[in-house]
């Protein structure tokens, strides 16, 4: 039976659309006389490598485009998966959007906002009439890459990237992952050991990284639940990082709103520790699905085997 419409009804054709799912940015932009604006887009997407070109749409009733018009560039954020508060707050109309957020001025004044996961920067380069929208191209001079999870839109609603289901190995693969053990390293427990913690993180980095946070913050906000106002010094013991991680992320957390930092030590705050727990429930959700075949004699033992090791 087909599902086909050939008549376009605007409602059902913004849902149908609504299936591909979209990263999202805000797109900012400011006038040589230093009007600023930003708006909240899902338009984003490549164009060419060589040269380096990108596009987004705006509608055409909307009262930023003036701006674009004239300014010489504009900065295209990748929005960061827990940056929803950001999205919202530039897909409404306001006279000052950047009163009290925070940014950096780019290129021709474009504002660039911080903690994305990717930020491209551009030189207005044509903008083509696309039917109730303008399709502005921009030639990228800039960009940076943070590596983090973006925030996703998908039939209406905000959406976080999860890692696929891993197919299944094939039964001809069968025999040479086996072979591959047949020799001294299956008795090398340190081999052993990196081969089981790289097959883990392969499942559980992206689920964690999906929250928008980096596994330095994610560690950082975990050790600050459990043991409450740290100092520097104290906190670098704890989460076994390099010193420049460590501040790093710790500035993140505290823009964040997740971290305070008074008396010379850091605190976890109320929203802080909401995220801790999410991050704990995480956790524990991809452990009991690693760990759910064993017994829990096998699984006491692997702890006290793996504890008495930690502790030497």
């Amino acid at each position: 039976m087909s599902n086909q419409v050939t008549e376009f009804d605007p409602k059902a054709f913004r849902r149908a659309l609504g299936n591909f799912a979209t990263g999202i940015t805000v797109v900012t932009a400011q006038t040589p006389d230093g009007v600023k604006t930003g708006v909240t887009a899902n338009s984003f997407n490549s164009v060419s490598l060589d040269p380096a070109l990108i596009l987004w749409s705006i509608d055409k009733r909307s009262g930023s485009c003036e701006i674009f018009e004239k300014a010489t560039h504009f900065a295209v954020n990748i929005l960061a998966a827990d940056q929803i508060d950001l999205s919202n707050h530039f897909a409404r109309p306001g006279e000052d959007k950047f009163a009290g957020t925070d940014f950096n001025a780019g290129l021709g004044g474009a504002p660039l906002l911080p903690d994305t996961a990717a930020c491209f920067q551009c030189e207005a380069y044509e903008t083509v009439d696309g039917g109730d929208h303008w399709i502005l191209i921009g030639k990228v001079v800039a960009f940076e890459d943070n590596g983090r999870a973006p925030l996703v839109y998908h039939q209406g609603s905000y959406s976080v990237v999860m890692p696929h289901s891993r197919f299944p190995a094939k039964k001809e693969d069968e025999p040479a992952a086996i072979e591959r053990l047949k020799s001294r390293f299956k008795d090398n427990l340190y081999y052993l050991m990196v081969q089981a913690i790289r097959t883990y993180q392969a499942d559980y980095a992206p689920l964690q990284l999906s929250t928008g946070l980096r596994t330095s913050e994610a560690r950082m906000l975990m050790v600050l639940q459990e043991t409450p106002k740290l100092c520097r010094k104290e906190l670098l013991r704890e989460v076994n990082m390099p010193e420049v991680e460590v501040d790093n992320a710790a500035e993140i957390l505290q823009r964040k709103g997740l971290v305070s930092f008074s008396d010379e030590c850091y605190n976890i705050t109320a929203s802080g520790e909401e995220q801790a727990e999410a991050l704990w429930a995480l956790s524990k959700q991809e452990q009991d699905k690693m760990f759910g075949e064993f017994s829990e004699d096998e699984i006491a033992t692997f702890k006290k085997i793996l504890t008495s090791l930690a502790c030497r």
